[in-house]
């Protein structure tokens, strides 16, 4: 049986946040998980503590400032994932 191969696409901003179509439709998550960014936005934005981050979701504190440097270069889109996650559960 052949693997699969990779789909990951390594962003720019941040090395440890990737996007795969299979994968929450391509939503940025942590390279080899799928946390998406703005969970990781959300956790950190709650607790502001990157220890409890990093605990949460079981990620290196490189991983969790990636995430969070992936956030500040692209806002916007982050911010929209988050909208659309929360009117997705109110639903």
């Amino acid at each position: 049986m052949a693997l699969a191969r990779q789909t990951d696409t390594t962003t720019a901003e941040a090395p440890q946040v990737v996007r795969n179509p299979k994968i929450l439709g391509g939503e940025p998550t942590i390279r080899g998980t799928r946390i998406p960014v703005r969970s990781v936005v959300i956790s950190h934005r709650r607790y502001r503590d990157l220890a409890r981050v990093c605990e949460a979701y079981r990620l290196t504190p490189e991983a969790v400032e990636a995430a969070l440097a992936f956030y500040e270069a692209n806002r916007t889109e982050i911010d929209r994932h988050i909208r659309e996650n929360e009117a997705a559960a109110e639903d």
